[in-house]
């Protein structure tokens, strides 16, 4: 029954090959001989199954764990290297017709304020936003087809990109709305987004359908099998997720590579981004009422093991978690944060944190420049650069340059050229000293001389008042 290039949900996402997988996990866990053979595999850097990454999973010897983390940790160096990629939220609307019960936004809930952003407003909150020094947003919304029509969508990442205020402007607008039609995946692709975001939330279906008990994502399959209408409708970068506390993480982490697996089966490349949030409590959502959330210690595991088992794809950790566990994450292959987020509709405008609106409760609450500081006292490059995105370098595209190991020719000094954008317009007289002395060590790690000249030029135009230049 499982097929990674069926185009069936059921089939690609087999709840038997699953099941199978766990059990042979279990039996394997401590199979010396077979581990070592996948940690081997593993170092060549391209990638391991879902079978394989589930031994690992299940593996509880801290030797092992150690080297998994170590690992990691040179995967995310070789492909990525010490960039940290920067995006904020921005949420357009809470109204929705879903009955989700882990989100406070299901229709059932009846004293949450419901609110839908103008143009104007929209325009607002993202003047907002780039006077922090953000560049690449991520909007998000509510299933309503009344009042969040794809028509409110379309407009709004128009209004998103004619915005120029001061020296701000977003340059990548990534999408997170409901699995929707190969038509209107097209419309999205004509629009200019970036990454189309889409959570599975959980790959159990039989769970799936009882957490979805109304409303058109109550359908398993037709959300599931969406990322294959995206790339159909011309969006090449999709971005995976579950919610991690839904169900067992086990199963969740294995169904998160199965669908990895089949979107490179069929479509020749894999997701551009894998997310990995944790529920968290809310108006109307207690997380104790659900029984399967995991500690921190196995959330980094599973980042880690994400890492090793997709070499390429981007991993994305939000604001959901606290400092200390975005700085553990970051450490073992996490390549994109957001900061300063507000999760609530028309959040960014308000002086004061409104809470009545939220999604979830942020932890992670300091200033961008806090975090851009943060962390670069952490040897880490805060990025604001979208030029791959810009310049076409989409899916295979980017896979390509990533596994040709030119991100340190190209995505690097991307990365000096935007950090120093934010040190000239945004940042405090702190930061701006941190990031400069950065600049100036992180240069030498361009390791071509003509490369590292154009950066260096480049970086001196971006001080003379210049903006906007990508390699």
């Amino acid at each position: 029954m499982y097929d990674p290039k069926s185009l069936k949900a059921e089939e690609f996402i087999c709840h038997e090959e699953i099941e199978e997988t766990l059990k042979y996990a279990d039996e394997n866990c401590n199979n010396k001989a077979l581990i070592r053979e996948i940690l081997d595999k593993a170092k060549l850097m391209k990638g391991l199954s879902h079978r394989e990454a589930s031994v690992l999973l299940a593996c509880e010897d801290p030797e092992v764990i150690e080297e998994i983390y170590a690992l990691a940790a040179e995967i995310k160096k070789k492909f990525y290297g010490n960039r940290i990629v920067m995006f904020a939220p921005l949420y357009l609307s809470n109204y929705c017709v879903n009955g989700c019960v882990y989100c406070p936004y299901h229709h059932q809930n009846g004293h949450i304020p419901r609110r839908k952003l103008t143009q104007a407003e929209i325009r607002d909150e993202v003047i907002a936003l780039q006077d922090m020094g953000h560049k690449r947003l991520a909007i998000e919304l509510g299933e309503d087809p009344v009042n969040n029509p794809l028509e409110y969508v379309l407009e709004s990442i128009k209004t998103i990109y004619d915005i120029k205020h001061k020296n701000g402007a977003i340059r990548r607008v990534n999408v997170n709305i409901a699995a929707t039609t190969v038509e209107n995946y097209r419309k999205l692709k004509e629009a200019g987004i970036g990454t189309y975001i889409l959570f599975q939330e959980t790959y159990h279906k039989e769970s799936y359908e009882k957490l979805h008990p109304t409303g058109p994502k109550h359908n398993y399959a037709y959300h599931t099998e969406a990322m294959d209408r995206a790339m159909e409708g011309g969006i090449d970068d999709v971005g995976l997720g579950v919610l991690y506390g839904l169900e067992l993480y086990r199963y969740e982490f294995c169904g998160q590579l199965m669908h990895a697996e089949h979107l490179e089966a069929v479509h020749g490349v894999g997701p551009h981004t894998i997310s990995v949030p944790r529920l968290k409590k809310a108006d109307d959502i207690d997380p104790d009422q659900f029984d399967n959330g995991i500690s921190d210690d196995t959330f980094v595991k599973i980042c880690a093991l994400i890492r090793i088992s997709v070499p390429y794809t981007g991993m994305i950790i939000s604001t959901r978690e606290s400092q200390a566990v975005r700085e553990k994450v970051m450490k073992v292959g996490v390549s994109q944060i957001s900061g300063a987020s507000r999760t609530s509709v028309g959040g960014y405008t308000e002086e004061v944190r409104p809470t009545d609106t939220e999604q979830f409760d942020v932890s992670d609450q300091r200033t961008l420049d806090e975090v851009v500081r943060w962390l670069m006292e952490n040897g880490h490059i805060p990025s604001f650069c979208t030029a791959c995105y810009r310049e076409g370098r989409t899916g295979d595209r980017f896979m390509a340059l990533c596994k040709n190991g030119q991100i340190q020719n190209c995505c690097h000094p991307n990365a000096l050229i935007t950090l120093k954008e934010f040190l000239m317009d945004y940042a405090s007289d702190e930061t701006r000293k941190i990031g400069e002395a950065m600049i100036e060590r992180e240069f030498a790690n361009i390791p071509n001389e003509k490369t590292r000249g154009l950066a260096k030029g480049y970086v001196e135009k971006v001080h003379n008042g210049e903006r906007d230049f990508r390699f």
